[in-house]
């Protein structure tokens, strides 16, 4: 049996009970870049956002995906190659399964690959949220002390003046770096990992890096930025 790949053009060709987007993708703009595009992601935020515009709202809101880590690749390389589309597949409490083709993902980036058009994607006025799911050990604080883990060695490279990102702090301290220079106003920050009080930890992680590198923008960023929590009440099956 032959298998037609998952394109914007095969996706009105499924069956008709599969529920398709009913929308313009083509008229979307990205007003969200998420780090870390897991599971969860695409799950619950995708699926929201994608909710939204199935209602014929929040076209301004579709997210441009980013994937920070090197092993990133693959799933940056399969949603560009569907044109962001995938299928969520919900799960009822009576057993039912209700299959959903996705289509709130404008693009993917992948860092490593091209950092110059993630921090475009940043900085650009439309964006106004960066989110990110990194899991809870991303955020470098020490378990013993509670302190930023500054001498940690995935971030000493970001750390060097000059450097081009390759973290989610370096990327997200940069973008805001560059958006204050040039006036734009700065993008919220918020955190989808599971942690109590989420948003002030990635305050905290986010503020403590900035300081190492400049005082002043960290300074910046913690009156200008915010940093709202958020609540994560789910897993996503891997």
């Amino acid at each position: 049996m032959s298998v037609t790949p998952l394109s914007e053009s095969t996706v009105h060709q499924l069956d008709s009970r599969v529920v398709v987007p009913s929308y313009d993708r083509s008229a979307n703009t990205t007003g969200i870049v998420h780090l870390g595009v897991g599971g969860f992601h695409r799950a619950h935020q995708a699926m929201y956002v994608d909710a939204l515009m199935s209602g014929g709202t929040a076209y301004d809101w579709a997210i441009t995906g980013v994937g920070v880590l090197p092993q990133d690749e693959r799933i940056v390389q399969v949603l560009n190659d569907q044109d962001g589309l995938y299928t969520l597949v919900i799960k009822h409490p009576d057993g039912r399964l209700e299959p959903r083709v996705i289509g709130s993902i404008a693009a993917m980036l992948h860092a490593p690959a091209d950092p110059e058009a993630v921090l475009s994607a940043m900085t650009d006025p439309a964006t106004r949220i960066v989110s990110l799911t990194i899991t809870e050990g991303s955020y470098l604080i020490d378990q013993v002390t509670g302190e930023f883990d500054a001498g940690h060695p995935s971030i000493q490279a970001d750390l060097a003046e000059s450097a081009t990102p390759t973290t989610a702090f370096g990327f997200i301290v940069e973008a805001l770096r560059r958006r204050r220079e040039a006036g734009t106003p700065p993008f919220t920050v918020m955190s989808c990992d599971n942690l109590p009080g989420n948003g002030d930890v990635a305050r905290y992680t986010i503020t403590s890096f900035a300081r190492l590198k400049d005082a002043e923008l960290a300074g910046w960023i913690d009156a200008n930025v915010v940093f709202p929590n958020s609540m994560v009440d789910r897993i996503t099956p891997r």
